[in-house]
């Protein structure tokens, strides 16, 4: 019976993983049609947290709500498929972190510009730091093909913004934001129905 309790947990925590960035894209994308005011390359994504009225409200729900399904995915999905070894729990825990921190996003907009800016940039940040970490999991666990797709997602959500700081390819981080959010969105989606499949 517990085993069963267990893997039901699974189940769920592997689905809230495929929906999160459902819900977060479809808030944010939706959130841009109702300003349209909003420039790709002059705004950070972040603007629309407080553009008063149904975008401010879509966006910071869409963080809010895709955050707690995405944390709800490190603990219940990730942790419990790569808890058996340290790594695998450091990696689930940076992610969890990341989701905090991806929740904090949507509580602390730009009113509040020093927070808003520390959790901006720590959500960024562990994304790929915890992508590496779990790519030694999967390494760990003899599973080679999910190495090395983890480890090109974590290059690729990284790359966006080297190059920015690099080249300054644009002048506001909306694209790179995007971009960024989007690789990594696809590994939560894959892995999502991977653990699905496997409980």
């Amino acid at each position: 019976m517990p085993e069963h309790r267990n893997a039901g947990k699974q189940r769920f925590g592997a689905a809230t993983g495929i929906f999160a960035p459902i819900i977060a894209f479809t808030c944010i994308l939706i959130a841009i049609a109702s300003f349209p005011s909003f420039r790709w390359t002059s705004n950070a994504l972040s603007d629309l947290g407080v553009v008063a009225g149904v975008t401010e409200l879509l966006f910071n729900f869409g963080l809010c709500a895709s955050g707690l399904l995405a944390l709800n995915f490190a603990v219940f999905g990730l942790y419990a498929y790569l808890g058996k070894t340290r790594v695998g729990k450091i990696g689930a825990a940076a992610f969890a972190a990341a989701t905090i921190a991806l929740i904090a996003i949507g509580v602390f907009n730009e009113h509040y510009s020093g927070t808003h800016y520390a959790v901006s940039v720590a959500f960024f940040m562990l994304m790929p730091i915890s992508m590496f970490i779990i790519t030694c999991a999967f390494l760990l666990a003899h599973q080679g093909q999910m190495a090395v797709f983890t480890f090109s997602i974590g290059i690729a959500a990284a790359l966006p913004w080297l190059l920015l700081f690099a080249f300054k390819y644009v002048p506001n981080v909306a694209i790179p934001e995007f971009v960024s959010g989007l690789i990594v969105s696809t590994w939560t989606i894959v892995l999502g129905y991977k653990i699905l499949k496997s409980s």
